[in-house]
């Protein structure tokens, strides 16, 4: 799995990082999303498909092919 962000859809809900601190953190002045692992771990792939699934501002793209 490889993962992009989009920073300017990013709206700084926070939910990625809720749900997979592993992977994703936000950036303190603006909230914006800040990918900590593009190819994480096989056991982090279902948490990082969930954070895709409810990114308000669908900034997380997945590419599974990799």
């Amino acid at each position: 799995m490889k993962i992009t962000v989009d920073e300017e859809k990013c709206c700084g809900a926070g939910q990625c990082v809720l749900i997979a601190p592993e992977v994703f953190d936000q950036r303190d002045e603006d909230g914006i999303v800040i990918l900590l692992d593009a190819a994480p771990p096989a056991d982090q792939h279902d948490v990082v498909r969930e954070t895709a699934g409810v990114c308000p501002g669908a900034a997380i793209h997945l590419r599974e092919d990799v």
